[in-house]
């Protein structure tokens, strides 16, 4: 069965998500110098691939799963909610989000324990 087309989609949705975090990064009057210093912190756990693919690719996906940023994200949104001036964590939670986006939208997927350049939105680099 060809999924070639879910690709599309599933970069589209990346795109949504790194347009729509970037737009509650600025509703929230957060600083965009954070924005841009740490906005490609997750991509540090690509050093997992020192230990080997298997640790690498566990440690990519937990960095680039949007299940992990929303913990960090809900959190701080109740932060919000609750009172507290603007929190760290709503302002880590959006930037991971982004960035997670952004990857999807350029076509990083979660990586296989194959090797990184193994997806789920495909093959990445020379074919």
């Amino acid at each position: 069965m060809d999924t070639s087309f879910a690709r599309v989609w599933l970069r589209l949705e990346g795109l949504a998500a790194f347009f729509a975090a970037a737009l509650l990064y600025q509703h929230f009057g957060l600083r965009w110098f954070w924005f841009g210093v740490l906005f490609l912190a997750p991509d540090l756990s690509m050093l997992g691939y020192l230990a080997g693919p298997r640790v690498g690719a566990w440690l990519y996906n937990l960095a680039h799963t949007y299940a992990v940023a929303a913990i960090v994200l809900s959190a701080g949104l109740l932060a919000q909610l609750n009172g507290a001036p603007r929190t760290s964590l709503l302002g880590i939670g959006l930037i991971w989000c982004a960035h997670i986006g952004f990857d999807r939208a350029l076509g990083y997927g979660l990586k296989s324990a194959e090797g990184f350049r193994f997806t789920h939105l495909g093959k990445i680099g020379r074919v």
